[in-house]
């Protein structure tokens, strides 16, 4: 299935670019490298989907499974390349969930499978980037 990104420039002014940008027919959103960001760098926007890919994953699979899940935060911390290009090397993802009697390996299951089976933007990554992940569960 073909997808089309369409970035159009708003303003070079100053030291950073300002791009709005939409993909398909999906609402547009900003990508913005300069000071005082109206929206993510690209890079940043890495981390965001990756987060992103596998949280919709983790929550669909974990439904799936009827387990209550109450609030759900996921942190993508990534390490880039000192010189250019300053690709990632390492993304560690953290998932923290709160819910009833939460089943500790049904968690660790439904990340597994979003990582290994479901999640594209980890299949796009890897193996160029070192994922990794963990997992908390916070009580309800």
């Amino acid at each position: 299935m073909a997808r089309e990104a369409r970035l159009t420039l708003e303003t070079v002014e100053g030291s950073g670019l300002r791009f709005r940008a939409q993909v398909d027919a999906s609402p547009e959103f900003v990508l913005d490298s300069g000071p005082g960001q109206a929206g993510p760098d690209p890079m940043q926007a890495v981390l965001a989907a990756v987060a992103g890919c596998t949280a919709m994953d983790v929550i669909a699979i974990l439904r799936k499974q009827r387990q209550v899940v109450l609030g759900y935060e996921i942190v993508a911390e990534g390490e880039r390349r000192e010189t250019h290009p300053r690709a990632f090397t390492r993304i560690v993802v953290i998932h923290r969930l709160r819910g009833r009697d939460l089943d500790p390996a049904k968690v660790a299951e439904a990340i597994r499978l979003s990582e290994t089976k479901y999640c594209s933007v980890h299949a796009t990554l890897r193996p160029a980037v070192d994922l990794s992940s963990r997992f908390e569960i916070v009580p309800a």
